[in-house]
């Protein structure tokens, strides 16, 4: 297991990955980590109403860079753990479509396992700090727009979005 720091404007979690519940996803994660990928990515879809969902992330600022990665998917990990209050799980738009997207769970969202929701890890400190992500844009950050403009679309028209600063690993 290994512990990974998410440095953010709006304060400090922590994250512990679980390679037993899904190895091919934890070694994409690290190797996002090891390129630096994750600094000043924005949370870009935080949907807390009706019910807390998700906060959503992964799209890289810069559209090379993003780029670099749209088309570079892993295989599925087998579902072993449920996507609980706190579960880091890769977003996809299939099977076997997982890249570069992440949220974490808000609420119990146990509905989206049988929809191939691989949980990677969960949140172990500082889950107030997420609870606290600016959520006021909703789901209305475009997600095409940012693979194509990058941060570049989301500081004009969606200025207060919290993101990411550094991401480090604090155990390994």
């Amino acid at each position: 297991m290994s512990r990974i720091e998410f440095e953010c404007t709006c304060g400090t979690f922590t994250v512990e990955l679980h390679e037993d519940w899904a190895p091919q996803g934890v070694a994409r994660f690290m190797e996002l980590v090891e390129d630096n990928f994750f600094e000043g990515v924005r949370f870009f879809r935080v949907v807390t109403k009706p019910r807390p969902f998700i906060v959503q992330f992964g799209i890289h600022g810069n559209p090379e860079v993003a780029e670099k990665w749209r088309n570079n998917n892993i295989d599925d990990d087998v579902v072993k753990e449920s996507n609980r209050r706190g579960t880091l799980t890769f977003a996809t738009a299939g099977p076997n479509t997982r890249t570069t997207q992440f949220f974490v769970n808000y609420g119990d969202n146990s509905f989206l396992d049988n929809q191939g929701f691989s949980p990677i890890g969960e949140v172990v400190e500082g889950m107030d700090v997420v609870d606290a992500i600016y959520d006021e844009y909703g789901e209305a950050p475009d997600q095409h727009a940012i693979q194509q403009k990058g941060n570049a679309y989301l500081e004009e028209k969606f200025p207060n979005l919290d993101y990411i600063k550094k991401v480090r690993v604090v155990e390994a």
